[in-house]
């Protein structure tokens, strides 16, 4: 039973890795369901739990990204802790059942023990008609007959209790055990994102102090990207957290700047221009989103090296530039021909007649112009063909 109930779940646990890998519905997803509800199946009990440990191990599966591998792994983890909480139960209201079973053992001989020594009395008795004092003979034998019974008795009940005892103990036992693993589940809670190569605690040199200095200086700009995470204001933001906790700043930053010399060669050659236009952007305190996207992978470095400046821009800026253009565009709109000043028109804003408008032939030559309208009091703008 032991190994088919660690075969199940090691099964269910590469198919749910795999899921993970996936990402959302998959079949992995679907055959680390159907692992787990055959796993309910198995019949358990608390000494195969406690052997195999295999409640801590199925937490993992109860914080799974794919909702509802997270449910089937709680609804089995609870049925096993039911599984235990009723065995201690029956444990503590009946004893054990090897308890029982010695005592009915003990009970058995001692009816055989009486048995005997009531058939050597009757024989005895039997033997001693003949002899003058055959009263007194018996008279002794039914006092060694009580005594006998009474030592039985006594050591009966001295075994039952010792047996009690280790049954109380074993108990006790297990009820740690399970508050062992509860306090377990509340310290250590599994990461929900998945397990990568470990993280780089020193700079990789390369032999090229002008090169390690980039490198440095990148991983200082990744190594702040948790900060500006968990402070930022957006929730779709601070949700990927887990995420930017687990990737690896100076792993990242060996990776662009490798990226960097292979495509443009050294920083003060023919491309300066172009590094000094990535590494602003990568350090400008108001542009967090580029440097989050980079150490997420979400920018890859090769697509770096090919970005222009308004593509590297933050969400911010590229917001304020279209505004610019829109701004600047109609601007070029009223100035390109002359006004004429008019009462034909009324203001929606200011309720007022004195307008200037121009007129503009802004689709094919059979359509009419379009007229662009100005209030002079409000400088209300509208335009109508």
């Amino acid at each position: 039973m032991k190994e088919e109930l660690l075969e199940t779940f090691e099964a269910a646990k590469r198919a749910a890795d795999a899921a993970a890998e996936a990402g959302g519905a998959s079949p992995e997803a679907d055959r680390c369901v159907d692992a787990l509800q055959h796993l309910r199946k198995i019949p358990v009990t608390t000494e195969v739990l406690v052997a195999t440990q295999i409640g801590k191990r199925l937490r993992y599966l109860t914080k799974h990204r794919y909702s509802k591998i997270q449910a089937v792994a709680s609804d089995l983890l609870q049925f096993w802790k039911k599984v235990v909480i009723d065995e201690t139960a029956n444990g503590k209201k009946n004893g054990s059942p090897e308890s029982k079973s010695f005592v009915k053992v003990e009970i058995k001989s001692e009816k055989a023990e009486t048995a005997k020594v009531d058939e050597v009395s009757k024989a005895g008795s039997v033997k001693v008609d003949n002899i003058s004092d055959s009263e007194c003979l018996k008279a002794e034998k039914k006092d060694s007959d009580r005594l006998m019974k009474a030592e039985t008795l006594k050591s009966e009940k001295i075994k039952i209790e010792t047996r009690n005892n280790e049954s109380s103990s074993q108990n006790i036992k297990v009820e740690r055990i399970l508050k062992e693993e509860n306090r377990d589940s509340v310290i250590k809670k599994p990461s929900l994102v998945p397990v990568g190569p470990p993280k780089l605690t020193s700079m990789i040199k390369c032999n090229d102090s002008l090169r390690d200095k980039l490198r440095e200086l990148l991983a200082e700009a990744f190594s702040k990207v948790s900060g500006e995470t968990s402070a930022d204001i957006r929730d779709e933001v601070r949700n990927i957290l887990d995420e930017v906790d687990a990737c690896d700043p100076i792993r990242v930053a060996v990776t662009v700047e490798s990226v960097m010399f292979e495509k443009l060669g050294r920083s003060n050659g023919a491309h300066k221009l172009k590094y000094r236009s990535i590494m602003f952007n990568l350090k400008d305190a108001k542009n967090p989103d580029l440097r989050r996207r980079v150490l997420l992978g979400l920018v890859k470095p090769e697509k770096l090296v090919e970005m222009t400046p308004e593509e590297m821009a933050s969400d911010g800026r590229k917001l304020e530039n279209k505004q610019i253009k829109e701004k600047a565009l109609f601007e070029c709109e009223r100035g390109g021909a002359p006004k004429a000043t008019t009462d034909q028109f009324k203001c929606g804003r200011c309720g007022q007649r004195k307008c200037t408008y121009y007129q503009l032939q802004t689709r094919s030559a059979d359509e009419p112009m379009t007229t662009f309208v100005t209030c002079v009091n409000c400088n209300n703008h509208w335009k109508f063909c």
